[in-house]
């Protein structure tokens, strides 16, 4: 069986293919610190803003108290092409009224879960890149993508 051979990624267009990966790929994986421990599960973005995230969680999940103890975390996206986008950066807890409002009336899987914005359970994350890289299948090169304040 031949190897594949990576289509070549234009350096000039990295950030758009890597835009187009996260736009695409809409469950990433969230990777946390357990103490010791690497936890990774899909998470349901309720918000992106380029390659910033807004990720909601319950304060009762585990998440919450690996997050609190180290807020430095990764999303990886994975699309149907297998081209991936791995964002490292850090979780701030969103308490911005207007933002959380406009999350709130955006997301029906919100509402229906937690009834009202108000739901003392609900938690928001924004994941604030320090970090991001692309990654072309099978080309095993990760390409840095310029991140923007």
């Amino acid at each position: 069986m031949p190897k594949p051979v990576p289509e070549p990624v234009d350096p000039a267009k990295v950030g758009d293919l890597a835009l187009e990966v996260v736009r695409s790929a809409r469950f990433p994986c969230l990777a946390t610190i357990d103490g010791d421990q690497p936890r990774v599960r899909p998470v349901s973005p309720v918000r992106t803003e380029g390659f910033t995230i807004y990720v909601a969680n319950l304060r009762g999940y585990h998440k919450t108290v690996e997050i609190a103890a180290n807020q430095h975390v990764e999303l990886c996206y994975v699309d149907s092409d297998h081209d991936q986008v791995r964002i490292t950066g850090v979780a701030e807890t969103v308490s911005d009224e207007a933002l959380l409002a406009e999350s709130w009336s955006t997301n029906p899987l919100l509402r229906q879960y937690l009834g009202s914005p108000d739901n003392p359970e609900l938690i928001v994350y924004r994941i604030v890149p320090n970090r991001v890289r692309y990654m072309r299948e099978w080309a095993l090169e990760y390409h840095e993508v310029p991140v923007v304040d």
